[in-house]
């Protein structure tokens, strides 16, 4: 079931603002069906712009935490990984749409839920940064074996210390609004390295390790 709580359209929405929502859309290339209310700025406006502050925070909590945290950790199959929600939601802003973000694209999926839905890890591993991260608001980003890196932004309320090791599905926190965002939604990005832009399609990283997310 979905749950769209977007907000409606304006009734005087005119001819020529329907046909420049059209061109973003095609712009920013193919677009789930699920997503088909996203523009280049979704209703729920997210971040995925570079913040200083949170990536220096990142490096930092990665090369203290990361090297030594992970060992012992299973790495690849048969590593368990899990939904980031197990209720409906509904994609308000697909990963990789065009935008005027530093890196030129939305580097995450932008899922709308009520505020205080609880959201799980998408996979095991070690959390690095689990507090305040500036655009990001209260954010969870977690370190897995395989490499990459897994962020959840915008919670209204965080349940995991940083330093922990966690398991796929364990409770991260609660959705919310914090941060750069204008309405209740959760933030999920998955990067290859811990630098910005280096992030992949979510939707396509959980798919090739049998969670699908869309």
């Amino acid at each position: 079931m979905e749950h769209d709580i977007a907000s409606p359209a304006e009734a005087a929405t005119t001819r020529r603002r329907a046909l420049g929502a059209a061109v973003a859309l095609l712009v920013g290339g193919t677009v789930p069906l699920t997503a088909s209310r996203a523009t280049a700025r979704s209703d729920h406006d997210c971040t995925g712009e570079y913040d200083a502050e949170f990536e220096a925070a990142l490096a930092e909590a990665d090369d203290l935490l990361g090297a030594e945290e992970m060992r012992g950790l299973p790495e690849g199959p048969p590593q368990q990984y899990a939904l980031p929600l197990r209720r409906g939601f509904r994609v308000t802003a697909p990963y990789g749409i065009r935008g005027d973000w530093l890196a030129g694209h939305h580097t995450g999926i932008d899922l709308a839920v009520p505020q205080g839905t609880p959201v799980y890890a998408v996979g095991s591993g070690v959390v690095l940064v689990a507090r305040w991260s500036g655009a990001y608001g209260n954010a969870v980003t977690v370190r897995m074996p395989d490499g990459h890196y897994a962020l959840v932004a915008h919670l209204s309320s965080i349940a995991v210390r940083e330093g922990a090791r966690i398991d796929a599905g364990t409770f991260l926190g609660r959705s919310g609004a914090t941060g750069r965002a204008t309405g209740p939604h959760l933030h999920l990005e998955v990067r290859a390295r811990r630098d910005y832009g280096s992030d992949i399609n979510p939707v396509s990283y959980l798919a090739r390790r049998g969670v699908r997310l869309l």
